[in-house]
């Protein structure tokens, strides 16, 4: 991590909700931004902001989500997340979260990401990824 990481840095991302980011089991006329999508979206934002701030080979992980989805946006509605890094405790970063849409506020929370070396965690998925195989296999088996 480069020592630019630090409390206070902020980003502002805005979007328009198209049709992917909706709900559609209410029809139509309710098509709004899905809270998975939108949680999905705060992700991105404060990926790209670490991104940044982040050595060759470095990369980031979410381990938290808290959020308060507090307004619905329709589909084709401008919306803007500001996401501002709270806390930096070694590789572990803290973001708070407001977000809004042309009409109102829509989501405010919290989302911890970790700083990860790629190649490592690559390695500790491949060791995984046998772990459950042998399991699987053992499982046939029986």
């Amino acid at each position: 991590m480069k020592p630019t990481l630090q409390s206070g840095l902020e980003s502002l991302v805005t979007f328009t909700v198209d049709r992917e980011r909706t709900i559609d089991f209410m029809g139509e006329a309710a098509r709004v931004y899905a809270t998975p999508m939108l949680v999905r979206d705060i992700e991105i934002a404060c990926r790209n902001l670490l991104l940044a701030h982040l050595d060759a080979g470095e990369d980031s992980v979410g381990t938290r989500v808290e959020i308060d989805h507090i307004g619905a946006t329709l589909l084709g509605m401008a919306v803007t997340l500001v996401v501002r890094v709270a806390e930096v405790k070694g590789r572990a970063v803290v973001f708070e979260i407001e977000g809004r849409d042309a009409v109102e506020p829509i989501v405010r929370g919290r989302h911890s990401r970790f700083v990860v070396d790629v190649a490592k965690t690559g390695e500790r998925l491949a060791a995984k990824a046998a772990k459950a195989k042998a399991a699987a296999a053992g499982t046939a088996a029986q």
